[in-house]
C-alpha cells in the first residue's frame, strides 16, 4: 500500500467516519455479511475501527476479529476502543500486506474503501486468498471505484469468484488454490 497518511489527515478522516457512522451505522452494512458466532474475521484496512465493535459482538466470545492497518494511529485507536469496551476478541495487526495469520484461518475478510489505495493489489489479494478458508467470503466495497472497475480488477487477478452484489457490498468467494503470485 502507499505510504500511510499523515496524522492530521488520519484524524480528519476519523472525524468524517464518525459522522458517516451516525447517519449510516456500520451494522447496516454488516447485515449483508453472514457473520456467525465463532467466526474469525479480518478487517483489512480497518482505519479507526468503524466495523470492529459490531463485528466483535457478532462473532462473540468464541470468535475473533483481526483489525489490520498500515497506520500506527489506526492500530492504536482500535486497541484503545477494544480495551475501553472490554472486547477481548479483538487483535490488531500493523502491516501494509502481510497478516502473520495461518493459511485457511479466516472465515470472512472485509476489504472496505481501501482497494483503490493499494499500490500492490495482487500481493494483498494473494495474502487474503492464503488466509481465507475454502469457501470463505471476501466482502468488498470501495465507493471510490465504479462497479465495472471493481469486477474487472477482481477478474484480472483471478483469485476470487464473484458471488453477489448487495446494496453496500460485493461478495467474492475464494477460488481453488492455483499457486500464489
Amino acid at each position: 500500500m502507499k505510504k500511510p497518511m499523515s496524522a492530521l489527515m488520519f484524524t480528519g478522516m476519523s472525524i468524517l467516519l464518525k459522522i458517516r457512522d451516525i447517519f449510516k451505522p456500520r451494522d447496516v452494512v454488516l447485515r449483508e455479511v453472514d457473520i456467525k458466532p465463532g467466526f474469525k474475521v479480518l478487517d483489512f484496512g480497518c482505519g479507526p475501527g468503524s466495523y470492529v465493535t459490531c463485528t466483535s459482538k457478532r462473532v462473540g466470545e468464541g470468535g475473533k476479529v483481526f483489525a489490520l492497518d498500515i497506520h500506527p494511529l489506526a492500530v492504536k485507536k482500535v486497541k484503545e476502543t477494544a480495551l475501553k469496551l472490554g472486547l477481548s476478541n479483538v487483535e490488531t495487526i500493523c502491516s501494509d500486506c502481510q497478516t502473520g495469520l495461518q493459511d485457511n484461518e479466516i472465515d470472512i475478510i472485509f476489504l472496505y474503501d481501501i482497494f483503490h489505495m493499494l499500490s500492490d493489489k495482487r500481493s494483498v489479494l494473494s495474502e487474503i486468498h492464503r488466509i481465507l478458508k475454502d469457501n470463505g467470503i471476501l466482502s468488498f466495497s470501495d465507493h471510490h471505484m465504479k462497479e465495472k472497475d471493481i469486477l474487472l480488477a477482481m477478474k484480472e487477478i483471478g483469485l476470487f469468484e464473484f458471488g453477489k452484489k448487495n446494496k453496500n457490498t460485493y461478495c467474492f468467494i475464494k477460488k481453488e488454490f492455483r499457486g500464489y503470485t
